[in-house]
């Protein structure tokens, strides 16, 4: 009895009033996620880029602003040729793999093509937005010593051979889609492969000079704290956006977004408070961060205080992650971009699996799994992802120093890449 009382009061603190019924589909919707779109493009421009920008030492700081605005545009006109096709085209044989190229340069999408209860041209916009930040947030992995020209290959090809696949395998029909995989704003398809592929980068690119001896802390928090804001703030078009609809579904992954953002920064405050004797202005802002990621994957399907339990642990787990791999394995993921927004990923798309069940408030599975059941599909999607964003990764990585390079010189490190790389300074005296 004691037990069944501890599950029935689980169930009551993790509750939460039924949906409102949905809206029917129509200029609402189109209006929500028009909004939604703005909000998530607002998200890279300027939010990464100041978030990234504030980060990075002085000299480094138009690098890291470029690269933002450079990926962006080549994305998106990237997506408008063929990434949206093979991602929500028709695959016909290979549907579970790719999609098709019937709907390259837009071919039959028009602003009166309805998808969803939308126009298919608008959620053609709002998906562009996610495989635009997508590719900004690696940046963070090899920031202060690539060369732009392998940024701007390294965003092509990536999108093409990492995103585009992934995206198709979980949200376009795909095969990891067939087995159930939940992944509601794109913990796998974004924070994963952008995690596990910063990671490869670094490794690959090696450490900064002077890296980890040298002290290289962020030139301009203030700044920071700016773009995390509008991270923030984009946040509920990326989640609240992901239901299509003006409805209850995106009130409820708006609230979850919300609460998970909170839950992370004060859970890295505190842990990072006990450990060191004082709370820092970028430890919460990265531990909001890294509740934002966590919460992504599971925001549409878990309850407020599902999300908050999210955000605690993804504070608490991220930030040991941080430091173990910079400390401890001494790998210069320049912005924290694998511990915070991979290691985030991987725990947000786990705990879906336990905190979407009903009995913890959550809004249950598509069939009749059980947590078990859908913890194993969420882990086939973590693994499968990880191992081929890694993998191909690593051979773009490849094609770009048998082509333009990879590293910078040593002298142009030192001077800076904004002077070296752009002719320009950030702040003139």
């Amino acid at each position: 009895m004691k037990h069944l009382a501890c599950i029935l009061g689980l169930s009551a603190f993790f509750s939460q009033p039924a949906f409102a019924a949905d809206l029917a589909p129509g200029s609402a919707d189109s209006a929500w996620l028009l909004t939604a779109t703005a909000l998530v493009l607002f998200m890279t421009l300027p939010g990464l880029a100041l978030f990234y920008g504030g980060l990075v030492r002085t000299k480094n700081v138009l690098s890291v602003v470029i690269q933002c605005v450079a990926v962006t545009a080549v994305v998106s006109l990237l997506w408008l040729a063929v990434g949206y096709s093979l991602t929500f085209g028709d695959g016909r044989d290979a549907q579970a793999w790719i999609g098709g190229m019937d709907k390259i340069f837009l071919n039959g999408v028009g602003p009166s093509a309805a998808s969803g209860g939308v126009p298919e041209q608008l959620f053609f916009l709002f998906q562009m937005t996610f495989a635009v930040i997508t590719p900004a947030l690696v940046i963070g992995g090899f920031a202060e010593r690539i060369r732009f020209g392998a940024v701007l290959i390294f965003a092509v090809l990536w999108l093409l051979a990492v995103y585009v696949p992934v995206a198709h395998w979980v949200w376009g029909g795909g095969w990891l889609a067939k087995r159930g995989v939940m992944d509601f704003a794109g913990g796998i398809v974004v924070h994963l492969t952008a995690g596990v592929s910063a990671m490869v980068a670094a490794l690959m690119l090696g450490p900064r000079r002077g890296f980890p001896h040298m002290s290289m802390p962020p030139h301009n928090l203030p700044l920071t704290a700016a773009g995390a804001g509008m991270l923030w703030v984009g946040w509920f078009g990326f989640n609240g956006g992901s239901a299509l609809a003006a409805n209850g579904l995106a009130s409820s992954a708006i609230v979850a977004t919300h609460m998970g953002a909170s839950a992370g920064a004060l859970a890295w405050m505190l842990v990072e408070w006990l450990r060191y004797g004082k709370p820092s202005v970028l430890g919460i802002l990265t531990g909001m961060v890294a509740g934002l990621g966590t919460i992504t994957p599971a925001s549409g399907f878990v309850s407020p205080m599902g999300a908050v339990c999210i955000g605690l642990i993804a504070g608490i787990v991220c930030f040991f992650a941080t430091q173990w791999i910079k400390r401890g394995l001494h790998i210069d993921d320049t912005l924290d971009v694998s511990p915070v927004h991979g290691v985030g990923g991987v725990i947000g798309t786990l705990l879906t699996a336990v905190f979407a069940a009903p009995a913890l408030g959550g809004l249950g599975f598509s069939s009749d799994t059980t947590i078990g059941g859908q913890f194993a599909a969420q882990a086939l999607g973590v693994v499968s992802v990880g191992i081929w964003a890694a993998a191909l990764t690593w051979v773009i990585l490849k094609i770009c120093a048998l082509t333009v390079g990879l590293r910078v010189e040593d002298e142009h490190e030192t001077e800076g890449l904004d002077l070296a790389s752009h002719g320009e300074r950030a702040y003139n005296e």
